[in-house]
């Protein structure tokens, strides 16, 4: 059975980011499009509203490349279970409420059901402390968090 994998945001930005001198940023980008090129066909990828809303801000040209690539990924719909989830998450955890739309990926991907959430996002969604709480939350809810993670976690052998 093929594995579930929600991506957010960070993920297809990775993929269509220039090149600068941050070299944890370079290193982040060259991990995330080869994780495209190798491992993104062997898992079915989801994504929402949301993430098309994100993708489609900044700068035109960017973010036109960025809604191309995601463009025929099936869309996971907000629901009253989604939004529910995620007010949980921003009410009984350590996440801020300025990171309401990190709130619905994860809510999105748990709710779903789906295995895997892919994110560079170490502050807000990739980051252990703030997991664990989400899965207490989660578990409290009826659901199973997915196991978070960067494209690196994910390249396989």
């Amino acid at each position: 059975m093929t594995e579930s994998i929600y991506i957010d945001t960070s993920i297809v930005g990775y993929l269509t980011a220039r090149t600068n001198n941050n070299l944890i940023l370079m290193a982040n980008m060259e991990i995330t499009r080869e994780w495209w090129e190798k491992r993104c066909s062997n898992f079915n990828i989801y994504i929402s509203e949301v993430v098309l809303d994100e993708a489609a801000q900044g700068d035109a040209e960017i973010a036109a490349k960025r809604l191309e690539i995601i463009s025929n990924f099936p869309l996971l719909e907000l629901n009253d279970a989604v939004e529910y989830l995620a007010s949980q998450f921003l009410s009984k955890s350590n996440l801020p409420g300025k990171a309401a739309n990190d709130a619905l990926h994860i809510a999105l991907a748990t709710v779903y059901g789906l295995d895997y959430l892919l994110t560079w996002n170490c502050k807000h969604i990739a980051n252990a402390q703030i997991q664990k709480k989400l899965s207490q939350i989660s578990v409290e809810s009826g659901y199973t968090l997915p196991t978070i993670c960067t494209p690196y976690e994910l390249m396989g052998d």
